[in-house]
């Protein structure tokens, strides 16, 4: 054999076993990350609110961190309007290096900037509950929040004479959140499409109760000709049925909203909010979690996960199926 065909069987010799020992490495890299619990950082939109909404996703977080052995921690900032202080809780997770980060976005548009930051570090990204402009995401977990809008209007027309023009407002929390807009595009797009009803406004509580509250009051005394009101999440809602009843338009100002409390239920069983659309916020903690640690195993995980929502009111609230989505178990 010739130098040169000496040479290059060397060569491909050393290349194939470089090959080898790169995949050994990676293999073993592999089944380390398999065998050691997952490191998780899941960030809500609302820590330190008083929401059951995320109480009740937190503890499906948790309880899905017992049962599959990963270490997860919850941060998030007090209030959803706090964009900025969310991102930059992100920003550290980030250097905390976690194999995954759950994220319930505070915005749409201003929190891609940090997504692609989490790609760019290998940290696995999974959205729930409210999505960002990107692709970065590897899973969506949440309801379908253009089909939720469409069953709130659809129960406001259902409440309404069909035979009149009637106008309505819309209560929303956060401008600018994708839970926000696309329950918002999912009402104005059933009502154009199917009634005469018309939404009059759109008004932002920011997600509080006081301020729902002191926006609905002021606008139904500014103008009567409103006949309903769609909330489009749980302070939102509350806070425009304590406007409505302090009032005295309870039943003659018909209120829709979104997601359940003790609250809204005081509110339906006391006539003022005719119907709330539930979510389903347990099974979206327990499934990000889940769909984490399965992506962070190397398992191929849906893109989208949609945890559905149903509509409660007064009819079929004592039914044993509804009275869980209303009452959930939530730990203390």
């Amino acid at each position: 054999m010739s130098e040169y065909r000496r040479r290059s069987a060397s060569a491909v010799f050393a290349a194939i076993v470089i090959v080898i020992a790169a995949f050994g490495i990676y293999k073993w890299a592999a089944s380390q990350r398999a065998e050691r619990p997952a490191d998780i950082i899941v960030t809500v939109k609302a820590k330190g609110q008083v929401i059951d909404f995320w109480k009740v996703l937190i503890t499906g977080v948790e309880d899905a961190a017992r049962e599959y052995g990963a270490n997860v921690t919850v941060i998030g900032p007090p209030t959803e309007r706090e964009i900025d202080l969310q991102i930059e809780q992100l920003e550290q997770a980030i250097r905390d290096k976690p194999d995954a980060i759950v994220m319930a976005a505070t915005d749409y548009n201003r929190l891609v900037p940090v997504a692609k930051q989490i790609r760019k570090a290998g940290i696995k990204l999974i959205t729930v509950d409210s999505g960002i402009n990107s692709r970065d995401s590897l899973s969506f977990i949440a309801t379908d929040n253009v089909e939720a809008g469409q069953k709130a209007a659809a129960q406001m027309a259902g409440l309404l004479p069909s035979a009149d023009t009637a106008k309505i407002a819309i209560v929303s929390f956060v401008y600018g959140t994708s839970s926000q807009m696309e329950r918002e595009q999912g009402v104005r797009e059933w009502l154009n499409g199917h009634t005469n009803i018309k939404v009059a406004s759109t008004l932002y509580s920011e997600g509080l109760p006081d301020k729902a509250y002191e926006l609905t009051k002021e606008l139904l005394s500014s103008d009567p000709g409103i006949k309903g009101i769609v909330g489009l999440n749980e302070p939102s809602t509350v806070g425009a049925g304590r406007a409505i009843e302090e009032l005295g338009l309870s039943g003659q100002v018909k209120l829709v909203g979104f997601d359940s409390s003790v609250d809204e239920v005081k509110l339906i069983e006391g006539g003022v909010l005719q119907a709330t659309v539930v979510q389903k916020p347990y099974n979206m903690g327990y499934l990000s979690v889940k769909t984490a640690i399965e992506a962070v195993r190397g398992k191929k995980i849906p893109e989208r996960i949609d945890t559905e929502s149903v509509i409660i009111n007064k009819d079929n609230m004592y039914t044993e199926q509804n009275q869980k989505l209303l009452f959930p178990f939530v730990g203390e």
